[in-house]
């Protein structure tokens, strides 16, 4: 089993989870470029921060603050239903979307609704976003398994930080169609992942300190998976 990973710029794809029968496994990943034009932002983007929060948005279209919003074949990312909606059709490939800023430490929450399509999936939060081949990301599937992965240009596979380099099963994550409250931490060097209160991992990276937020989701399955995200929040640790 092989799958392709493509980099689409600034609200593009990664990897996603290998799965067999169900059997989380690592595998290589044959990375593809793809580099497409997003759309320039008209207007600057919101503030959309508070005292004691470095960035909010509930998505009730009060604020713009910045999101990326595309439609591609194989993805699509799209602010519907007070949410941020990332839908994905094309197995072996994941899309994400940023709000353009730029972090050192932080704490970022958020809800994340899966709507419809398999559970052979994964999605969540991205801290340290440097670049399409850089960055931090904090994923739970809807088959109950999680990890903490780095993409690091200048390799050929995907990093998954986790024990063993794969996904770990956790009876906390609702599976299915469900809500889990993600909490994902990059402070110095250090990089949890806590789901619905639980803190499940602390791995160690000291490879980026700096870079953007995102939401990101991805499928293995044919069909649309459907995930939206609301109440993304950033605090510092």
């Amino acid at each position: 089993m092989r799958l392709t990973v493509i980099w689409a710029s600034n609200n593009s794809m990664a990897a996603i989870k290998p799965t067999i029968s169900h059997a989380w496994l690592i595998i290589l990943l044959g990375l593809t470029l793809l580099l497409a034009a997003c759309g320039a932002t008209e207007t600057e983007p919101d503030a959309c921060d508070a005292p004691g929060i470095l960035f909010f948005d509930d998505f009730n279209g009060e604020f713009d603050c910045g999101w990326a919003v595309f439609s591609r074949p194989g993805g699509a990312a799209a602010l519907e239903n007070a949410a941020m909606r990332l839908t994905v059709s094309q197995p072996g490939q994941m899309w994400w979307s940023n709000p353009g800023r730029e972090f050192a430490d932080v704490v970022i929450s958020a809800e994340a609704r899966q709507v419809d399509g398999s559970n052979d999936n994964a999605y969540g939060l991205i801290c340290r976003y440097q670049n399409e081949e850089n960055f931090y990301v904090f994923l739970v599937s809807g088959d109950g398994y999680y990890t903490i992965a780095k993409y690091q240009s200048g390799t050929e596979n995907v990093i998954y930080l986790t024990e063993g380099g794969q996904f770990q099963p956790s009876d906390v994550i609702n599976i299915g169609v469900a809500s889990n409250e993600l909490r994902a931490t990059c402070a110095g060097p250090q990089l949890s992942l806590e789901v619905n209160g639980v803190p499940l991992v602390s791995v160690t990276d000291p490879t980026f300190v700096t870079g953007d937020i995102g939401v990101a989701a991805g499928t293995l399955a044919g069909g649309n998976t459907v995930i939206e995200f609301d109440n993304v929040q950033v605090i510092a640790p």
